[in-house]
Parts: structure tokens; C-alpha cells; sequence
């Protein structure tokens, strides 16, 4: 699909929306999988956006399945009906185009963009947790039927993009035959030295892809870090779950955390000293802790208000097994913290930095807090664990 098939495509599909009107059409998506066009009246207020599967990832060439298109419409029905508000609304989903169209939230922006720019939202912790826990919470086996939880699995097997990041997260970064990986050159001997020769590490690692693979507990987002996220003053919204399937729900959490240290690390090495500086560090700094404090409080009342499982119902179980998740997400906030710096996938909030000794002191800040998260994620529960070890790896480079 290029942008004059998109315009087609909507005037067919939704005449009674587009019928005579003049439409234009801009593509949108930067991501690796997919084309993403916004469709819009050139003289009325109305638009859509269309996602196109496409067979192959642009960065690496590698084959993915257009089945994760159907997951994905599948799934944003499913999530608003769990946590109603926090997805955009899907108008249809065509399998034979391997394409949907949905609503249009560019009223809000792109998260990583706007925590680049050091903007801040004031409800963004009390709304990610409240979409974590409903969406987390309520397709784990302790919720709903053993028959119904095993349905659902099958019905969201993605294999080819499991496999994608088994191997991009889980795996390359830790050897530096790794396919993709590009490490920036003043950052080289610190990666060779803590990440492909720290073989305590790599057991780790292997420890938590081993969670990964065979720890079927919810149904996840999967890809849930900053640019998945869309947001504006009072209001946020998810997009993007074509990853999902059921995994640990503590990658979904993880992700959310690294992605807020990405920012915090990125307005430490980008913006002058001052009063923005220090507000925009500090709203990172208490979003990342309520984010976590807020998502273990309404994980575990969602837990003991809606358990079905006689033995989930047991006085301390929702406190435990949120704990269980806590650990998993620390984990996987340093593999995202991991992958991002030495994999072929980067972040911005770390490539934009121009001065190399600043990219490259950001960048042992962003590794060293990443084995501070997994090296001790059984110890790490509350949010100031978090902000512990974040200020910890800051203060030995200081």
C-alpha cells in the first residue's frame, strides 16, 4: 500500500464517513514492521489512521508473520474492554489486507518525543498502572477459566515476533558476534568488559529468557516502552501490541521503567543546569517510583477483587505475586536498558546526544544501572529501589 492506495482503501471501506469529501494522506510510522498512514479531510476535521502489514522488518529483512496484524486488532478490542479509554478505537480489521484502520489520537504525542522535548503529565503514572493492572491482571489464569486462559493463548501464539525479541533482547546483545549489534566507538571497552565477558550476566540473562519463553501468565503488550505510548495533559493512550502474546507480565512493567530512565538519563546529558532541568528530572524521578508503588497497589486489589482461583484467594497470595512480577519487570528494564544501547534498535533519547563524551558517559550510566536492575532484581520491589539503583550507577560516574 502506498498513500494514494490508502485514500482508496478508506473511501471504500468507510463511505458513510468519507464518501465525497477530499482526502490527504501523510505516512506516518517510524517504526521497523509496518506502514502507518494518517487519512484526513482537507477541508473537515475528521481522519483516521490505517496500519498495513508488511512481510519483512525494514531494518533487518527478517520475515514476520502479517498474522500479528489480526493480533493486534484482536487484542485493542480486547484491552478496551478491560481498561476502557486507554486504546485507540478500532473502526474495522481486514485479513485479507492484513490491515486495519483505527482512531485517529494525534490530539496526543508520541511519548518519547514529548519526554524529549522535557515535557510532563501530570496522570501518566495513575494511568499506565491502571491500564497494566485491568489488562495484566484480568487475563492471568487466577481471573478467568483454565478454558479460557488456554483458548487465549492459542488464539495469540506469535511465534515470529516472539522470536524477534528473543533474539534482539534476550540474546545478540550479549556477544559481540550479535547480528545488528553496533556499539557506539567510545562506549566499546565498557560493553566488551560488562556485557560479552560478565558470564555472571549472561546467566542472568539466560535466566530471564527462560521466563520469557515458558511463563505463560498474562496476556501482554509486549513492546509497551515510550513510543507505544501516546500522551497529552489527563489523558494516555497504548498503541501498537502486534508483540503480544502470553508472557511474563513483568516485561510489560519492565519496559514502562527503562523507557522513563531512558528520559531521565537523556535530560541529565541534554539540558543545561537549571530550574527546568531539575523539574523535569524530578518528574521522571517520581513517575518512575509511583508507577511502580501505584502498579503493585492496584495489581494486588484487582487480584483479591476479581480471583476466581479458590487458592488465589489466599490472605497474602495478590501481595506475593505482584512481588513475583516486580522482580521479572526489574529484570527486564535492564535488558531493555541493555539492548537499546549495544542492539540494532536505539533509542533516540540516547543517539540524539551530540558530544561523544556525554553519549558515551550516558551510556555506561544507562548499562551499569541495567546490571544494578538485574543483578539484584529480587531485592528491588518499591520504587525507591528503583531510584536507588539509578542514583547509585549516577553517582559512581559523577
Amino acid at each position: 500500500m502506498n498513500e494514494n492506495d490508502a485514500v482508496e482503501y478508506v473511501r471504500e471501506k468507510l463511505p458513510d464517513m468519507f464518501a465525497g469529501d477530499e482526502l490527504s494522506c501523510e505516512e506516518i510510522g517510524d517504526g521497523n514492521i509496518n506502514y502507518v498512514f494518517k487519512i484526513k479531510e482537507v477541508h473537515g476535521d475528521r481522519s483516521v489512521i490505517v496500519k498495513h502489514a508488511d512481510i519483512a522488518a525494514r531494518l533487518t529483512g527478517q520475515h514476520v508473520s502479517t498474522d500479528r496484524n489480526r493480533i493486534e486488532a484482536n487484542i485493542l478490542t480486547l484491552e478496551d474492554t478491560l481498561a476502557p479509554g486507554f486504546v485507540p478505537k478500532l473502526y474495522f480489521y481486514d485479513p485479507v489486507m492484513c490491515c486495519m484502520v483505527m482512531e485517529d489520537v494525534s490530539d496526543h504525542q508520541n511519548m518519547r518525543y514529548a519526554m524529549m522535548e522535557h515535557k510532563t503529565f501530570s496522570t501518566f503514572a495513575g494511568d499506565i498502572t491502571d491500564f497494566m493492572a485491568k489488562t495484566l491482571v484480568n487475563t492471568s489464569d487466577n481471573v478467568i477459566s483454565p478454558a479460557k486462559k488456554k483458548k487465549l493463548v492459542s488464539e495469540y501464539t506469535n511465534p515470529d515476533l516472539c522470536d524477534v525479541t528473543e533474539t534482539l533482547v534476550y540474546t545478540f546483545p550479549y556477544f559481540e558476534d550479535g547480528a545488528g549489534n553496533s556499539v557506539y566507538p567510545q562506549s566499546r571497552e565498557l560493553v566488551r568488559s560488562e556485557i560479552y565477558e560478565d558470564k555472571k550476566l549472561h546467566l542472568e540473562a539466560a535466566k530471564l529468557k527462560e521466563e520469557f519463553k515458558s511463563n505463560a501468565q498474562a496476556l501482554i503488550h509486549g513492546d509497551l516502552h515510550s513510543g507505544s505510548i501516546f500522551v497529552k495533559e489527563g489523558s494516555t493512550k497504548v498503541l501498537d501490541p502486534e508483540f503480544a502474546f502470553y508472557g511474563p507480565a513483568g516485561y510489560d512493567v519492565g519496559n514502562v521503567l527503562a523507557h522513563l530512565i531512558f528520559a531521565w538519563v537523556n535530560a541529565r546529558y541534554t539540558m543545561p543546569e537549571g530550574e527546568d532541568r531539575v523539574h523535569f528530572m524530578q518528574w521522571c524521578e517520581g513517575a518512575l517510583r509511583d508507577t511502580v508503588d501505584l502498579f503493585c497497589k492496584k495489581a494486588a486489589a484487582e487480584m483479591k477483587s476479581k480471583a476466581t482461583d479458590r487458592m488465589a484467594q489466599t490472605e497474602g497470595f495478590a501481595e506475593w505475586y505482584v512481588s513475583c512480577i516486580m522482580t521479572s519487570a526489574a529484570g527486564t528494564a535492564g535488558l531493555e536498558l541493555i539492548r537499546r544501547i549495544v542492539g540494532v534498535a536505539k533509542v533516540r533519547d540516547i543517539t540524539v546526544i551530540e558530544e561523544p563524551g556525554a553519549r558515551a558517559a550516558a551510556e555506561r550510566l544507562c548499562i551499569m544501572t541495567a546490571k544494578g536492575l538485574i543483578m539484584n532484581r529480587a531485592r528491588i520491589v518499591y520504587g525507591d529501589d528503583w531510584l536507588n539503583v539509578l542514583k547509585a550507577a549516577a553517582k559512581d560516574q559523577a
